[in-house]
């Protein structure tokens, strides 16, 4: 983790694939799939997301198999599903980046297998870091809007989209108090 404590790429790989495995258990074969497949579709191609590092998961005892086949399923232990929960507590950081939208990506795919104190906290992270976009990007038009090109346009549009993000947040932080 980062000094933050916000995971770096290869811990948000990490989670992903300790959530989906406390889903369900499945081959080595379709987790590195299934992670892959994710990663590239909410980042794109990564050097940072390639290489999957299933087989330290097996290693560190986070994971256990029926038997050493690619074929055979694998589990989580007690101790992956600690690690998951470590995990999912970790930090969220703003300004939102591709890795950062990632992040938010996995823990709200996975958020439903958290208590609903981490569920709460991670809500309420994301309605923090969208405050502080929206007042950065607010600030941005104040000091540098301009009559001319399209500056203001496409600003306007990512206040909107920020708008409607944090309004969809601060909704879902509700629902859970």
């Amino acid at each position: 983790m980062y000094r933050d404590n916000t995971l770096v790429p290869a811990e948000a790989t990490r989670l992903l694939a300790l959530g989906l495995l406390m889903e369900t258990p499945m081959s080595y074969a379709k987790l590195a799939q299934t992670v892959r497949g994710f990663n590239s579709l909410i980042v794109g191609p990564s050097l940072d997301l390639i290489g999957i590092p299933l087989e330290v998961l097996k290693v560190e005892g986070l994971v256990e198999g029926e038997d050493s086949s690619e074929e055979a399923a694998l589990s989580l232990t007690d101790t992956g599903r600690e690690e998951f929960t470590y995990l999912m507590t970790s930090n969220l950081r703003a300004p939102v980046t591709d890795m950062s939208k990632l992040i938010i990506a996995i823990k709200m795919r996975l958020l439903h297998l958290s208590d609903s104190k981490t569920q709460a906290m991670q809500i309420n992270l994301l309605v923090d870091i969208y405050e502080r976009q929206l007042t950065r990007l607010l600030e941005l038009k104040q000091g540098y809007s301009t009559n001319e090109g399209q500056f203001d346009g496409w600003l306007d549009l990512d206040i909107k989209h920020t708008t409607e993000q944090l309004n969809t947040y601060e909704k879902m932080a509700e629902s859970m108090a």
